[in-house]
């Protein structure tokens, strides 16, 4: 029980469209894609877990894709590397 109001008092914390509005801009301007550790970085968060649960909804919004996989040093794993989607007209 307390778990569940801890993580609840988080959620609402978070301004979500604001951190879905950086992360927009961030990978706006990288146009090779960005790992949710990097993109977390250049924001000034301490860790990717500030950014990757937004990441994961415009996944599922389809607003980003995961266009490949890239090598993290730090914690010797292959990461997936997220680009906005392309806008078809």
């Amino acid at each position: 029980m307390i778990e569940q109001e801890t993580r609840l008092d988080s959620l609402h914390k978070v301004d979500k469209k604001r951190r879905c509005y950086q992360i927009r801009e961030v990978l706006s301007k990288n146009k090779e894609g960005l790992t949710a550790k990097e993109i977390s970085n250049i924001l000034g968060f301490p860790e990717r877990n500030y950014v990757a649960p937004r990441l994961t909804e415009m996944k599922i919004r389809g607003e980003v894709e995961v266009v490949g996989k890239k090598y993290d040093f730090d914690t010797d794993r292959m990461v997936a590397v997220y680009k906005l989607k392309e806008v078809e007209i």
